[in-house]
């Protein structure tokens, strides 16, 4: 079992150098939030158009085919689940339907005739039913099914939406970018160099943090535990000592890290700034940036939640 393979979770995609690697991580970065939040106050339509949208810009973008196949196959598995599971649950409504139409029609016609003597054009009438599909238990309605859409897709877009973009920005793009948007509250003496230099270290904190639980489970695998004869108490005390033991190795780390910072004279983000990227808005960014302005008038005109 390789963690750092089998779930790529804010791992960077060195090679290959795919046209979503040379955008510029602050158009990425709007791109993200774009994603983020055009989901709130849309409809089902739109929701789904954002996930069928990630996977064409994952196939287009030509990512290798073992970096995104595991995780994009396990998030549509896990929106599948929670779409099935949510679509037969109770919606929560509680609501009893009635017939629009008495069961003896005849009365309702003879009260027309009554007061309007008048005959009036025959209406045609639409059929509407509230439950959409019931076979015994199972019984699935026009509101379970509409939650049950919205859960799964945001699940996807969430996930996966975060995931291609660190897997396609390195880590001092980001920072950089964010440092490059957050210049405006430097006015309001925010920390702006402190709070990208905890970013940085925590994103390159992410492959650390994988490879020490990594070791660890390995670690229990290759001793041939008897789990039965352990029982649950057994069992709960070793998970909890493995805990433990990966909160020190986190911790001690952590520590390593801080005292090579220390070693070479780190005292303070201001004094000891690196410039990474020359952020520029180049042709393909600025092609982004029209896209993106398409991206928002497609979603006010089609995907606003009536």
């Amino acid at each position: 079992m390789d963690l750092l393979r089998s779930l790529p979770l804010g791992l960077y995609l060195e090679e290959p150098q795919t046209w979503l690697h040379k955008i510029d991580p602050r158009v990425k970065f709007a791109w993200l939030m774009s994603f983020l939040t055009s989901y709130v106050l849309a409809n089902n339509l739109w929701r789904i158009l954002l996930v069928v949208a990630l996977i064409i810009a994952t196939l287009i973008a030509r990512i290798p085919r073992r970096v995104w196949q595991q995780q994009m196959g396990w998030l549509l598995m896990l929106a599948f689940f929670v779409l099935a599971i949510a679509a037969i649950s109770p919606d929560g409504l509680g609501i009893d339907n009635q017939p629009r139409l008495p069961a003896n029609e005849q009365i309702l016609t003879q009260q027309a005739f009554s007061k309007n003597p008048v005959p009036k054009p025959a209406v045609e009438k639409k059929e509407y039913s509230y439950v959409l599909f019931h076979e015994g238990p199972v019984k699935v309605t026009r509101y379970s099914l509409s939650l049950a859409v919205r859960l799964s897709t945001l699940i996807f877009t969430v996930i996966y939406s975060t995931n291609l973009y660190l897997l396609t920005t390195a880590p001092e793009e980001i920072t950089s970018g964010i440092e490059s948007l957050m210049q405006p509250f430097r006015r309001f003496k925010l920390p702006v160099t402190e709070i990208t230099l905890t970013l940085t270290l925590s994103l390159r904190f992410i492959p650390l943090v994988l490879e020490e639980v990594q070791n660890l489970f390995r670690s229990v695998m290759t001793r041939a535990i008897n789990w039965k004869k352990l029982g649950l108490k057994g069992a709960f005390k070793l998970w909890m000592t493995v805990a433990e033991r990966l909160l020190e190795n986190l911790l001690l780390r952590a520590d390593q890290m801080a005292n090579a910072m220390m070693v070479r004279g780190f005292t303070s983000p201001n004094e000891h700034r690196v410039q990474w990227h020359d952020l520029r808005l180049k042709g393909h960014d600025w092609l982004a940036i029209a896209t993106l302005i398409l991206f928002w008038g497609i979603r006010l005109a089609i995907g606003t939640q009536v």
